[in-house]
């Protein structure tokens, strides 16, 4: 049967696939799109299976506000830096934030289960796309915040990002929370606050600052006072409402927001890095 070049042109569009790919699975598919579309994706299967024990150390994240007050991020991880820096992998990317914006939940499994489009759920659009780049991809993150205001932050190269929800929907709120947002993606604070440091970190940073006060020469029983001294300090740097701003360091970011409205605050942070 002759294949045509709108054809194969129809199912490049479709599938991403290259030319040749598409026009081998037109020919085996005796011209049915539909049959191709299945042959290419059993294809990605294929490739999926041969690559399932690599390494999916490069890739790309990215970090959107979908609605009004409301953000998503999402990272998806292939093999080679090669692939990431492809700007068919970040449509893809991209694609895939948009339907984590519409999707209820930010389970990764779940989310694999869900319609990409008419015919695939996303995780046989991962599958076909194994097929057309011929890499391990896999989602490593999904991540959404819900807050009166949502600022984003993308690091250039997009290995990087933060989400920022905010207690107020304000220019001045908004404008400050490009700020923050960039102050987790640089600083990677651990939590919100000393609240939100789990009991383990606490434990462990108590029992490190006891043995540095020992081995330094302080006696016992006042080690327990020195490490709780270096704890407060160990808040500090890495909670975000406690950290000095990026911007200047003399004050906190706490203080920062506050100055810049009265009771304006983070509610809640979200931090990707791939590196």
């Amino acid at each position: 049967m002759s294949i045509t070049a709108s054809q194969v042109n129809a199912l490049r569009q479709k599938t991403g696939a290259g030319m040749m790919d598409c026009k081998k699975a037109l020919v085996e598919a005796n011209g049915d799109e539909q049959e191709a579309i299945d042959i290419l994706r059993k294809k990605g299967q294929k490739v999926a299976a041969k690559r399932g024990d690599n390494e999916t150390k490069e890739g790309l994240v990215i970090a959107k506000v979908t609605a009004p007050g409301e953000g998503v991020i999402l990272s998806l991880n292939c093999e080679t830096d090669f692939v990431a820096k492809n700007e068919e992998f970040y449509k893809l990317v991209d694609s895939l934030v948009d339907k984590a914006a519409a999707s209820n939940t930010e389970d990764i499994t779940s989310f694999l289960n869900e319609k990409y489009d008419g015919s695939l759920t996303v995780g046989e659009k991962l599958t076909e796309q194994i097929g057309v780049i011929g890499e391990k991809l896999e989602i490593s993150t999904i991540g959404k915040i819900n807050a009166p205001a949502v600022v984003a932050y993308n690091h250039p190269g997009n290995q990087i990002a933060a989400l920022v929800g905010l207690s107020k929907d304000t220019d001045a709120a908004k404008e400050a929370g490009k700020q923050v947002a960039m102050q987790v993606a640089a600083m990677a604070p651990i939590a919100l606050n000393k609240d939100g440091v789990d009991e383990d970190t606490i434990k462990r940073e108590i029992e490190i600052g006891k043995e540095l006060a020992i081995q330094e020469g302080k006696p016992a029983d006042m080690a327990e006072n020195i490490a709780i001294g270096r704890l407060n300090k160990f808040f500090k740097e890495n909670t975000l409402l406690s950290q000095p701003t990026i911007k200047d360091g003399k004050k906190s970011v706490e203080q920062y927001l506050n100055e810049t409205e009265s009771g304006l605050t983070v509610n809640d942070f979200k931090r990707v890095a791939l590196k």
